[in-house]
């Protein structure tokens, strides 16, 4: 059963994935902050990484991409975003975060799952 970790800070988020993912077959780990989701990562070995952008700050999601391929870490991360919506950044164009997909929130439940299907695929 593949692990996927979710790391954000919105409790509603995380309940609503991990109900999804648990139906669906896969095991999850969650955290909320950046220490915390350095600590799953290291700790649990997660097969998948769902990654929030904004959290405490704006640009937690950035930092812990980078922070986690400076690491050494593999695992494929599938980042979780509004906000290109809210500042303009468009995702994918010249795309310069170690990140291997993206998606625009609110998330659809079959779009996450068909990309969750794809990155586990190519891991």
């Amino acid at each position: 059963m593949p692990k996927i970790a979710i790391i954000d800070d919105d409790a509603d988020i995380v309940e609503a994935l991990t109900m999804l993912l648990t139906a669906k077959g896969y095991s999850v780990v969650s955290a909320a902050n950046i220490p915390e989701a350095i600590t799953v990562v290291d700790g649990e070995k997660p097969d998948l990484i769902l990654l929030d952008v904004m959290m405490d700050e704006p640009d937690d999601g950035f930092y812990l991409a980078n922070k986690f391929k400076q690491k050494g870490v593999k695992t494929p991360i599938i980042m979780l975003t509004s906000v290109s919506k809210a500042v303009g950044y468009e995702f994918g164009k010249g795309q310069v975060l170690p990140i291997d997909d993206y998606i625009e929130k609110p998330v659809t439940p079959s779009v996450l799952l068909e990309k969750i299907s794809k990155c586990l695929k190519t891991k």
